[in-house]
């Protein structure tokens, strides 16, 4: 069973989650240099936002957070869906998107009415998981250097 804990970005294990993710960017990614951008621990914070560290069978397998941004011009109050990463050894069991709603549901729970994401096309399973769960395509909201395509869903 998959449960979700909240915990500082800073703190382990959420720490070492993020830098096998960065890591994994790293490794995988074709578009010139992958930039590391190092969260703040203030953005995932109630009520600024959340970092969730996900477990199976009490072993940290995965993380993920939600983080206030500014408001939509149409004044949707947006949260941005930051990191949500998984171990390799559990791809393909559905944790993925149950990261993600559990992101989501957080996100909610501190007045989200949007909810927008980026990602890069080289992580189709990603963007798959996203499209699937009802995210459109957007313009960019954001000039991450990192991403090629943005989502948003409202909530």
């Amino acid at each position: 069973m998959l449960t979700f804990s909240p915990a500082a970005v800073d703190t382990e294990p959420a720490a070492t989650l993020l830098g096998e993710y960065f890591t994994s960017r790293e490794l995988g990614f074709t578009g010139g240099k992958y930039r590391v951008f190092t969260p703040d621990p203030a953005m995932f914070t109630p009520p600024a936002g959340v970092f969730l560290v996900a477990r199976a069978d009490d072993e940290a397998v995965g993380c993920g957070g939600v983080r206030r941004i500014a408001d939509a011009e149409d004044g949707a109050v947006r949260f941005e869906i930051k990191h949500l990463w998984l171990r390799p050894s559990t791809r393909g069991k559905g944790y993925g998107r149950s990261m993600l709603t559990a992101l989501e549901e957080r996100a909610v729970e501190l007045g989200a009415t949007r909810l927008v994401l980026d990602t890069n096309a080289t992580l189709a399973a990603a963007g798959g998981l996203y499209r699937s769960s009802g995210y459109v395509d957007v313009p960019a909201y954001n000039d991450n250097p990192n991403a090629t395509n943005w989502y948003a869903k409202d909530v």
